[in-house]
């Protein structure tokens, strides 16, 4: 096999040579001016080149190979390691992303390349066909045949055995190597806790014991002719997916009227909920956490779990703390975190208070270029088939009005047993952030001004607020007060000017009424009949 000629010969030199020596095209263009290139440069390049001619001719292919990889894997003079920055690693990357990695030695160099940029050490085996991505703690192994197809990939942890892992096969089959890359970043961030490999192990085993507990939970009030929806928004403990490879442990505890809609139109499609995710983390306090299963097998008589005393022998003081951690800032009230607060007994760090009803608009919006649109607008139109359009005012209210809230990325606990309060407290906020929320739409501005339907949306205390409008057949304004009492139960009053004709319907049907629209709409869409009408008409409204 003819070897490839990496550098150019004395004579394809010199004509390179005389190319050099003909004037170049300055910054501008070829009529901005020339420049002479430096006689004594020329030379000293000339002499180098010639060096590695001569020095490198006679060398295999593969050893010329070998030598650029140790140049890249080489740490540049003075530093300890190349950063995922470095300019080498850069250019590897684009180079890596457009190579279609269909051979073995690609897909190995592709996976050589994700262990560098994430941290980790890798290895090839033996044979050729096999690569560890490894650290400390834990170690990928990824099986290829020779044609470079994925076979197996196998994750171990310590004190465990290789363990397949499905969808991590399955993102290598797809060459989705960022969201492999991403599963290999939250293996890393398992172990995120100060102190050696032992107490790295100690930790894991602790998490390893609350995923054990709450599975046995999940399992323990889970019955058998439950669906889906009633285990999302009933359960104690939600609907718990386990930790597989990467992936932490889910628990998801509240869908939408409109997801809870689409799910009984389309069984089986398995929308996706609002999550948490179960992780352990670093902590500046000593905590005491299990490292061996709580709950006993039988459930107490008043129906609540019991769990074993943290005794020594199942726990252990540690520099760390579970969490509930979100995929996203979620926006709670005051009221809310010091509820979770009381609860655990530990402190949620980096709050930062301010308008709850704003940070619920901000949090609807989701994408980061309507940012400033949510902080700027507090007007929104809505759209409804078969009735007038809806203007909603958002009133975020005032740092004296008390109704504030703080973007919530994760809650610490240290115990199993605080999941299934979290859970509620969460569903229970999340229920006043959808019916907020409904009022929002990315329409702000609206140009027919005709037959709209005001309404002022405010802030009352803790999870209430109310709904202000013109009254029907009056001239004064009319407000329903909506209290939030949990993510199951709305408690509503309509107030009216004395002197204005009164609607024939009571606080206890308006609550029917909204709660009903809670169970199977996406908006709020509270419609006054503009006149005195049934009960049954109201329904159908």
């Amino acid at each position: 096999m003819q070897r490839m000629q990496l550098l150019p010969s004395p004579k394809e030199r010199s004509e390179q040579v005389s190319l050099c020596s003909w004037p170049q095209p300055g910054p501008c263009g070829s009529e901005a001016g020339s420049q002479e290139a430096d006689p004594v440069t020329l030379l000293s390049i000339n002499a180098l080149m010639d060096k590695l001619h001569l020095k490198y001719a006679q060398k295999p292919w593969i050893e010329t190979l070998k030598l650029v990889r140790l140049c890249m894997d080489k740490p540049p003079r003075g530093s300890i390691s190349v950063t995922p920055h470095h300019p080498l690693l850069s250019c590897l990357e684009k180079i890596q992303r457009t190579l279609n990695a269909k051979s073995l030695s690609t897909v190995m160099s592709r996976l050589e390349f994700l262990s560098k940029q994430r941290g980790l050490k890798s290895h090839i085996s033996p044979n050729g066909t096999a690569c560890y991505l490894t650290s400390d703690m834990f170690y990928v192994e990824v099986q290829l045949e020779k044609d470079g197809k994925v076979i197996d990939v196998k994750l171990a942890h310590p004190g465990e055995a290789p363990v397949v892992c499905d969808d991590l096969v399955q993102l290598l089959r797809m060459k989705n190597y960022d969201a492999f890359g991403r599963i290999l970043e939250g293996l890393l961030n398992l172990y995120q806790i100060p102190g050696n490999s032992d107490m790295k192990a100690k930790v894991y085993l602790a998490l390893q014991s609350l995923e054990k507990d709450l599975y046995s939970m999940s399992l323990l009030y889970r019955t058998q002719d439950v669906n889906r929806v009633t285990e999302v928004l009933h359960g104690k403990a939600g609907q718990l997916v386990q930790r597989t490879g990467g992936t932490l442990m889910s628990i998801e505890y509240y869908l939408s009227p409109y997801q809870v809609l689409e799910e009984e139109l389309n069984p089986g499609s398995q929308v996706c909920g609002t999550k948490v995710y179960v992780t352990v983390g670093s902590s500046n306090t000593t905590h005491k956490l299990p490292i061996s299963p709580l709950i006993v097998d039988s459930q107490a008589g008043d129906g609540n779990l019991a769990f074993l005393p943290l005794t020594d022998e199942l726990s252990m003081d540690l520099s760390a703390c579970f969490f509930l951690s979100f995929h996203r800032p979620f926006p709670m009230s005051s009221s809310s975190i010091q509820e979770i607060q009381k609860f655990t007994g530990i402190p949620i760090d980096g709050l930062k208070l301010a308008s709850l009803h704003a940070l619920i608009v901000q949090f609807t919006f989701n994408d980061e270029y309507k940012e400033e649109l949510a902080m700027n607008n507090s007007c929104f139109f809505v759209s409804l088939p078969d009735c007038p359009k809806h203007s909603y005012f958002i009133n975020k209210g005032t740092e004296k009005s008390g109704i504030t809230g703080a973007l919530v990325s994760k809650i610490p606990f240290t115990h199993p047993k605080c999941v299934p309060a979290i859970i509620e407290i969460l569903r229970h906020q999340v229920a006043y952030n959808t019916l907020i929320g409904s009022c929002v739409s990315e329409n702000t501005i609206n140009e027919d001004c005709s037959e709209l339907l005001y309404f002022e949306v405010s802030p009352q205390k803790d999870t209430s607020f109310s709904i202000s409008f013109q009254h029907p057949m009056g001239e004064s304004l009319a407000c329903v007060v909506a209290d939030v009492l949990s993510s199951r139960q709305i408690r509503c009053s309509l107030h009216t000017h004395p002197q204005d004709v009164a609607l024939n319907c009571c606080n206890d049907f308006i609550t029917r009424v909204m709660e009903r629209k809670m169970d199977h709409f996406s908006k709020l869409v509270f419609f006054p009949p503009p006149a005195p009408v049934a009960e049954t008409e109201w329904l159908t409204l």
